[in-house]
């Protein structure tokens, strides 16, 4: 069973064979039904119900944007309060848009196809809302190929893997993957770190890993002493970062990619609104607005590969 808090990690990022020689999960469009065999929205479905034209959105002054649900730093909430990096960049898109920024807090489903089914293109079987745009997405050609009811553009920032330590534990420099065949390592329980690790050097490094059910979760680990170290992406393991600790980015034998690019989702038939986001997105990036929201939340902002 996929984690349901991080399946863009688990899911989407192991689909596309990431590890070297990967080409048994990596897929491709061969498979793929397209034109009159797609999967559709039922026709006696509403025009209001699956997505609003951008004039629609100006006019009626407001946009709907689907984030995930308890996704520190990005989407969660703080005294009743949501915040996170996702909820500024909807509002900066909003405000591009000259309209008001409201939110769809939504669980993840066991990967990122169901999500975009979810919240973008068709809805959720058991009521529920349709966003216009769906933030924190990544940008991949064979889940773009996959899922031909949406547009996938907008990106906005490039996550990465990371190790998080003790500085205590390593006086003499950061661990590498290979240090954990002796030292103690947190992952969260199914996801990318935690698959990889348990692959490394042919499993040795099972006995000596720690699963918790969140980042907070392996992060307070962490700070705790009840292991070394913490793989996880850079993000998470920033925001949940005391003075005790220190992060480093290392080299990941076995893994052809360790970084992927996160952007926005909209149904396909409301392409100029995916244009207009896109656009918005494009001069945050490029003036430096993007990279003040992800200072404000402390995180380190590594720009997309246009």
């Amino acid at each position: 069973m996929l984690s349901s808090r991080h399946p863009i990690i688990a899911a989407v990022v192991l689909a596309a064979g990431l590890w070297t020689g990967g080409s048994a999960l990596a897929q491709n469009c061969a498979n793929v039904k397209f034109g009159q065999d797609a999967e559709r929205k039922p026709q006696n479905v509403g025009r209001d119900i699956v997505g609003q034209s951008l004039d629609d959105i100006q006019d009626r002054g407001f946009i709907r944007f689907a984030v995930y649900e308890d996704f520190a730093p990005f989407s969660y909430k703080e005294k009743g309060v949501l915040k996170g990096v996702d909820i500024d960049v909807g509002r900066l898109i909003a405000e591009d848009l000259g309209v008001e920024a409201r939110f769809i807090v939504t669980a993840a489903d066991e990967n990122v196809d169901g999500d975009l089914r979810n919240n973008v293109w068709r809805g959720k079987l058991l009521g529920g809302q349709i966003a216009n745009v769906m933030l924190h997405i990544p940008y991949d050609r064979e889940l773009g190929c996959r899922n031909e009811q949406v547009v996938l553009n907008g990106h906005y920032y490039t996550e990465q893997l990371a190790i998080a330590y003790r500085t205590d534990d390593y006086p003499d420099g950061p661990p590498l993957p290979a240090y954990f065949r002796f030292d103690t390592v947190g992952v969260e329980n199914d996801t990318l770190s935690d698959f990889y690790l348990s692959s490394f050097a042919r499993g040795q490094i099972i006995p000596n890993m720690r699963r918790y059910d969140t980042p907070e979760d392996a992060m307070a680990g962490l700070a705790a002493g009840e292991v070394m170290a913490v793989m996880g992406p850079l993000s998470q393991l920033e925001h949940g970062r005391t003075e005790e600790m220190d992060i480093h980015i290392p080299p990941f034998p076995g893994l052809s990619r360790s970084s992927w690019t996160l952007g926005i989702a909209v149904r396909h038939n409301w392409r100029p609104l995916s244009y207009a986001a896109d656009d918005a997105i494009r001069y945050a990036v490029e003036d430096g607005r993007m990279a003040e929201i992800f200072a404000r939340h402390g995180l380190t902002y590594t720009k997309p590969d246009w």
